[in-house]
Formats: C-alpha cells, sequence, structure tokens
C-alpha cells in the first residue's frame, strides 16, 4: 500500500543553497537535501488499484511551466514550532496547479485537504525546541531568498513511514506544457 503524494521538486542548486541554513537548532531534525520538494497534494496510504488511477488522471493536467522563488524562512506551529520551511511565493500558476490537483483526487473519492494550501519546502521537523531558539534562529537566517527557478514538471512521490521526512520517489512525472512530453512511470 503506498503513501503518496504530489509535488513539485526542488533543483539540486536550490536544494544545496538551503542546505547551508541547516544547524545552530536545537531540537531540528534536518531533511536531508535530495528530499526538499513542495508538497501539491497529499494523498496519503492508499490501494494500487487506486494508485494507478491517479497516475492516470494526473496526465490530463495540461498547465503551462513557470517559474517560482523560495522567499524567507518560517515556522510552522505557532508557540510550540513543529517545522521550520522555506516559504515560496504563491504565484498564480502554483495555486491553479494545486487547486487541480486537489479538484481531480476529490473526485477520485479522495476526501478534501483540511487546511488551507501554504506552499512551503520543509527544512527541518522541531522537537523540543523552543519558540524562542526558532525566532532566534528566524532572525538570523530567516531573510534567505532563492533565484528563481524553472517548473517544467509536477510528480507522483511516494514515500515509505519514517521519522523525519523521506527517501521519496518519484512514481511518476508529469511535464507541463513547453517541455518534451516525456514520462517516467514507476507506480505499480
Amino acid at each position: 500500500m503506498p503513501r503518496l503524494f504530489t509535488g513539485v521538486e526542488v533543483p539540486p542548486s536550490i536544494g544545496q543553497s538551503l542546505a547551508m541554513m541547516r544547524g545552530g537548532l536545537p531540537g531540528a531534525r534536518w531533511i536531508d537535501p535530495e528530499n526538499y520538494h513542495l508538497t501539491l497534494r497529499f494523498i496519503g496510504d492508499i490501494d494500487d488499484a487506486l494508485a494507478h488511477e491517479i497516475a492516470g488522471v494526473l496526465g490530463r493536467v495540461h498547465r503551462h511551466a513557470f517559474d517560482l522563488r523560495l522567499d524567507g524562512l518560517t515556522s510552522f506551529g505557532g508557540r510550540k514550532p513543529r517545522a521550520l520551511v522555506a516559504a515560496v511565493a504563491p504565484v498564480a500558476p502554483l495555486m491553479e496547479l494545486q487547486a487541480e490537483h486537489d479538484r481531480l483526487l476529490q473526485r477520485l473519492g479522495l476526501e478534501p485537504e483540511g487546511r488551507k494550501y501554504t506552499p512551503h519546502v520543509t527544512l527541518a521537523r522541531l522537537r523540543d525546541s523552543s519558540s524562542r531558539q526558532v525566532a532566534e534562529y528566524l532572525a538570523a537566517r530567516g531573510h534567505y531568498r532563492s533565484s528563481s527557478f524553472e517548473v517544467s514538471r509536477f510528480v507522483l512521490f511516494s514515500s515509505r513511514a519514517s521519522i523525519g521526512g523521506g527517501p521519496y520517489i518519484v512514481e511518476e512525472a508529469y511535464p507541463l506544457a513547453g517541455q518534451e512530453l516525456r514520462r517516467t512511470q514507476r507506480v505499480g
């Protein structure tokens, strides 16, 4: 039973610049740079038949490539911080792509996302990091801004239940318009 989600890969050059932000925060379990990604839609643990159906329906998405930029570091969890993330500027093409994924998956019977979509790249999961420690970390490094990068495809990722995130496997890749029509298939 695979655990699936759709997402956007972070280019290696951006991953390397994010990796420079690692360290200096007690209680942080840092995500490995090769596992940095931007989740579009979490799907969860599903059976193989539904996984194949999802892989097929995502092939109907026809959108254009677009540019993204990571803009600042922040945390999720308020007074009890649980994650350190790089914020993503919520450009219209990204938000429309995410909304289309949500609609398509709801048509297949999946529940809608329970919270408002906030695009981000998780850098660390936090355990026992105080809000003061996180605030100090963000004061020193929170002004991070990546160079702009092109999103030329989205992918269907699988993951194993693990602590700290990853490893993530690309099960299928879906090119966005303007890119060579190539799909890599692994589901099943």
